[in-house]
């Protein structure tokens, strides 16, 4: 046989042997790589969150007027969850709310109000107020000023009242005009005591000075007066 057809018969051999390898193996590489794939879609894994529920707890306070109700803790709910070795695993835990109810004498009046300084007739020398701060502590409208802070309502305004009200009482007073604002007692007045005894509610306002309370003061007869703490 002629050796220039025998050397294309070879040719056409091995290009026919090349061909069916890499057929054979391209194919196995994309067998392989489908079975990659698919290894983690053969798995099956269901997260469960399951909310849990905040408990309310209510404390009872006689110090608060039994028509006040608030919230002292706002309560949170928590969270569990399923993982992937099907444990109970609890992701946050529920935050108890507490819920403050007063059980003590409801304190709504509508009454007089009236503003007065340091500096007037019969007030101390030294400007010092009738009531002991919470702390047994002394408190001059002079040196310390016209305002008292409260460990639970801030900085607010002193007052003066009849001595229904105990040291240390807050009253939202509210003249119809601009926003209501807090005050405490800690100071007395023989005037607002008298007006006690004859049914009339009558608060004074403090000032830096006598000057201060007629020019900007707050004056009225029909001043909403709520009472939100009785006494320290």
């Amino acid at each position: 046989m002629n050796i220039t057809i025998l050397e294309a018969i070879a040719k056409l051999i091995s290009l026919l042997l090349v061909g069916f390898t890499s057929l054979f193996s391209d194919s196995v590489i994309k067998n392989e790589q489908v079975e990659t794939l698919n290894i983690n879609n053969n798995k099956s894994h269901n997260t469960i969150n399951e909310i849990i529920p905040y408990e309310t707890e209510t404390v009872y306070n006689s110090k608060i007027p039994s028509t006040i109700t608030k919230v002292v803790i706002e309560g949170e709910v928590g969270l569990k969850t399923i993982n992937e070795n099907n444990e109970v695993v609890v992701v946050r835990e529920p935050v108890t709310e507490v819920v403050e109810k007063g059980t003590g004498a409801a304190g709504s009046y509508v009454g007089r109000i009236t503003g007065y300084g340091p500096d007037c007739p019969g007030c101390s020398v030294t400007g010092t107020v009738a009531c002991h701060t919470k702390n047994r502590g002394t408190h001059s409208l002079i040196n310390d000023g016209i305002y008292y802070e409260d460990e639970e309502y801030g900085s607010i305004r002193i007052l003066s009242a009849a001595s229904a009200f105990p040291c240390g009482t807050i009253i939202e007073v509210d003249n119809g005009n601009g926003e209501p604002f807090y005050g405490v007692v800690l100071d007395r007045g023989g005037s607002m005591n008298s007006a006690w005894k004859n049914g009339t509610v009558w608060i004074d306002l403090a000032y830096a000075s006598s000057a201060d309370a007629k020019v900007g003061g707050i004056t009225g007869t029909n001043i909403k007066f709520d009472v939100q703490r009785w006494g320290f």
